[in-house]
């Protein structure tokens, strides 16, 4: 007789290994499923939004150095409750109407569970950061159990994931404390990607009417 799959609570979980090994899986489980979407919109539609597919995992040292920096101590169980963002997955489009078409289609999976949704491209942060994040619980199945794992989706363009490089250079560089004329200039840059955006988006659209105009006429 098959054994019942029990669910597993997330919080209850002690080893780094394990906690780890769950991320990892997160990600493949997450990757998966774009790819899956992808393949699916270039058969329906002809048309591929999806450029390229980053995953990453947070090192420890980057995990303990944010709890430090929002007051809580280092445990396997603060990793879980207040860092979101471990394992992480960005997607980078041709167009911002590509990055909601695809925020939709996640989000409308049976598969997975939004947790939370935060639209820095309707409303960048202060520094010109844009980009769509979506945090979202994938539910691994392990020999005896489920346990539901976060993994964040970050969704730009091109060219906003061309400027929050840069951003995370010169944050690097400086440890946060960029002089306050790059800070003006790299936001100047945030309102040139918009407008890049917004006329790339345009001509696409441009392109699209033109040439089904000229299969019409043929």
């Amino acid at each position: 007789m098959l054994r019942k799959i029990q669910e597993r609570e997330y919080d209850a979980i002690e080893d780094w290994e394990t906690l780890i090994f769950l991320y990892r899986s997160a990600l493949r489980e997450i990757e998966t499923k774009i790819m899956i979407l992808n393949d699916e919109f270039q058969q329906t539609h002809r048309y591929n939004p999806i450029e390229h597919v980053k995953a990453r995992l947070k090192t420890p040292e980057s995990i303990v150095k944010k709890l430090r920096a929002n007051g809580h101590e280092s445990t396997i169980a603060n990793m879980v409750r207040y860092v979101n963002d471990i394992a992480g997955i960005r997607i980078t489009c041709s167009f911002t109407s590509d990055i909601y078409q695809l925020a939709d289609m996640i989000a409308k999976r049976t598969d997975l569970k939004v947790l939370n949704l935060k639209d820095y491209i309707q409303h960048p942060k202060e520094s010109g950061y844009q980009s769509y994040h979506m945090i979202v619980a994938v539910p691994i199945f392990l020999s005896d159990s489920v346990v539901d794992t976060k993994v964040e989706i970050q969704i730009r363009t091109i060219a906003q994931d061309f400027w929050a490089s840069l951003e995370h250079k010169i944050a690097y560089k400086f440890e946060g404390n960029a002089p306050s004329y790059i800070s003006r200039e790299l936001k100047e840059c945030a309102r040139i990607v918009e407008k890049l955006d917004e006329k790339m988006l345009s001509l696409n659209n441009a392109i699209v009417k033109a040439k089904a105009l000229q299969d019409q006429n043929a």
